[in-house]
């Protein structure tokens, strides 16, 4: 697994020695995961911020009546945390949990910050990385705020469509801010026109 890691730190930092990578690698700590085991529960302090080597996760928030509400799907390749907690050491407002068989690589926040330091080039690569994350949710917001039902669903099959087969409807209703009934009737308009 470390082979991917690896692949996916060179594509991401040009240059980066042997020497770096295995410094990175020291200073994170590779978790395997069984379906739905949670890395980070909802008022705890989130400690790691993880990157999904295999696998699929799920970033969600329950409200007091019970209901979740999915903010994110995590797919391979991809960084995922609460900022909040991880950052300010503050209770998690988030669970992550794994969808299917995941391993990720967790970093503490001391020793990812020690990387930023000695890695000049991760700190570059994070903040665009930041600034990436921050235009894909603006995104959704825009989505969610002014479109309708149909619009939603259309978005997040051209953006997402990898994860129609992996998440259940109920989930992607969830994320998209609808019950699982408008979803299903939706799907059904689609259909009829196509």
């Amino acid at each position: 697994m470390s082979e991917i890691f690896k692949r996916y730190f060179q594509n991401a930092l040009p240059g980066l020695t042997d020497e770096k990578f295995s410094l990175i690698l020291e200073k994170s700590t590779l978790i395997r995961l069984q379906r739905k085991e949670v890395i980070c529960r909802q008022g705890d302090i989130c400690t790691s911020k993880i990157f999904v080597s295999k696998g699929l996760l799920r970033n969600y928030s329950t409200s007091e009546d019970g209901n979740e509400h999915i903010l994110q799907f995590v797919n391979e390749m991809s960084w995922t945390t609460d900022p909040e907690s991880f950052y300010n050491n503050a209770p998690s407002k988030l669970t992550i949990e794994a969808l299917e068989p995941s391993e990720i690589f967790a970093f503490n926040l001391h020793d990812f910050n020690q990387l930023r330091n000695e890695i000049p080039t991760l700190s570059i690569f994070i903040e665009d990385l930041l600034t990436r994350k921050s235009m894909e949710i603006n995104s959704r917001l825009l989505v969610n705020i002014s479109s309708t039902p149909e619009d939603k669903y259309l978005h997040f099959v051209k953006n997402h469509p990898d994860l129609l087969s992996k998440v259940p409807l109920h989930m992607i209703a969830s994320y998209l801010g609808m019950s699982r009934e408008t979803l299903s009737r939706v799907r059904r308009q689609i259909l009829k026109t196509v």
